[in-house]
């Protein structure tokens, strides 16, 4: 992996240099982690003549998320004290560095302001999202990592299923559902466990309450894995106890018509937009239009949520080897709701088309 690093690396300080750039500060730790293998709390890189991960103090097993490139010079502040950031910044105007790439977007207005006056002859220029977009398409490795945190989040939802749930609260189900990720071998939750019965069924990013499930209600379930640092997302709704009733199974059936419109748009050159209009369209056509969110899907990787967003205003086109989300979802006040979200990867039609990650039935089960 030392040498998957080191190409990542060199082709950021290639791009920068062609725009005038002799030196980079990575401060956003996502972007710390592709570039160093390894984020260490608090840690920057600064790469130039030499490639230094900045660290304000040593870095010690579990407080670092990842496995740092061994190949890497890690230089640790004083105990003093000091920001990372403004000291590769001054590492930079010694090491004889006239122009200093900084994710602006990262940085605060203090922090900026604290680069600049470390080395006052060192011109900051913005380096923008250079790397989030390199971070788009996955590599065999990352992918590997994605597929394994579905197939942990597939098993912990699976077993959660085949528990009694009638009684207990959304905020138990939700812990329950957190400690099997990691009885299975994630590195913890890829996001807060989402949730919701009855009326609280189908609401994006519902935060568990003390609800209990009663018999009758929709639960919806939104839950993900963080393996080695990736983190893939799975949601589904189920119908307690009885039979669904008929508003139930149409409503249903609505957004599973919805999702899978979307899924099969799912093919290199396809536009970000047109993913969100298959299953948007359908939904907005049956009167829910007003109530849906302003985004169908996004990419995830080493964080959540990540770019392409899958929206009606994005721009760009999907490429292969990208994995994203589709989750679709309708709530109706009151009553309750459905969302259908899963994990896949963009494919070539010749490779079989989009590739599911998350494998969990998506039939109205009744539990």
């Amino acid at each position: 992996m030392s040498q998957v690093f080191a190409d990542r690396r060199e082709r950021l300080r290639e791009r920068c240099a062609a725009a005038g750039s002799a030196a980079v500060l990575v401060s956003r730790p996502a972007n710390v982690r592709y570039l160093a293998g390894g984020s260490p709390p608090g840690a920057v890189l600064l790469l130039g003549t030499d490639d230094v991960l900045i660290c304000p103090r040593t870095p010690v097993g579990d407080a670092v998320e990842g496995r740092l490139d061994e190949v890497l010079r890690v230089d640790v502040l004083p105990s003093s004290g000091g920001d990372p950031a403004v000291a590769a910044a001054g590492l930079a105007g010694r090491t004889g560095a006239d122009t200093l790439a900084v994710e602006e977007h990262h940085l605060s207005v203090a922090r900026y302001r604290a680069l600049g006056s470390v080395a006052p002859r060192l011109r900051l220029a913005d380096l923008g999202t250079a790397i989030e977009q390199e971070r788009v398409v996955k590599d065999d490795e990352e992918i590997t990592c994605l597929r394994i945190a579905a197939e942990i989040s597939d098993q912990a939802l699976g077993e959660l299923l085949e528990s009694i749930l009638v009684g207990r609260t959304e905020r138990h189900l939700a812990l329950e559902l957190e400690r099997r990720l990691v009885d299975h071998g994630a590195d913890g939750p890829a996001f807060p466990t989402s949730v919701g019965t009855g009326p609280n069924s189908g609401r994006g990013g519902h935060r568990p309450s003390d609800r209990r499930v009663e018999e009758g209600d929709f639960l919806s379930v939104c839950l993900g894995a963080n393996y080695r640092g990736y983190r893939c997302e799975i949601g589904r709704t189920f119908v307690i106890g009885t039979a669904p009733a008929d508003w139930q199974i149409q409503l249903y059936d609505l957004v599973f018509t919805a999702q899978r419109a979307a899924r099969e748009s799912l093919t290199p050159g396809t536009a970000y937009r047109d993913v969100d209009r298959a299953a948007r369209q359908l939904l907005d056509a049956a009167g829910h239009g007003d109530g849906l969110a302003p985004c169908l899907g996004h990419g995830v990787g080493l964080e959540i949520e990540e770019d392409p967003q899958l929206s009606p205003s994005a721009m760009g086109k999907l490429d292969a080897c990208v994995p994203v989300t589709v989750e679709p979802g309708v709530h109706l006040p009151g009553r309750g709701g459905v969302r259908i979200d899963d994990t896949l990867v963009v494919r070539q039609e010749a490779d079989g088309g989009p590739e599911l990650l998350t494998i969990t039935t998506k039939e109205l089960l009744a539990l």
